[in-house]
């Protein structure tokens, strides 16, 4: 009994961060289509291979460099390869200031959520 609990909250885990990471990605497409800046915070090699179309790739190492100039204002999209590197360029930019900024998660997650 204990195990099939233990399983079941498993499940229910996995199923709630699923339903997270859509809406997190659909969340990034409408501000996108609303004419968010799209950042990539990959490496330029991650980047090479793969990115959503108009994306700038500032990896995460020079975010602080390359949000230097930008408006605090601008709408802004992050994201990366599973939402980890974009989550900690959110909180670093969040904390610089930026007012408007979002966690779109990982390329995958958003091409799918298309």
């Amino acid at each position: 009994m204990k195990t099939l609990f233990s399983l079941s909250a498993l499940c229910v885990a996995l199923l709630s961060s699923g339903v997270h990471a859509s809406e997190r990605a659909d969340i990034g497409w409408d501000l996108i289509e609303k004419g968010a800046m799209v950042v990539d915070v990959r490496t330029p090699e991650e980047f090479k291979q793969g990115h959503l179309d108009n994306a700038i790739n500032y990896p995460l190492s020079e975010v602080a460099t390359h949000f230097a100039s930008i408006d605090k204002d601008q709408p802004i999209v992050l994201y990366c390869r599973s939402g980890n590197r974009s989550g900690q360029a959110y909180q670093f930019l969040q904390a610089q200031g930026f007012t408007q900024i979002h966690n779109a998660g990982g390329l995958i997650e958003i091409q799918e959520s298309k």
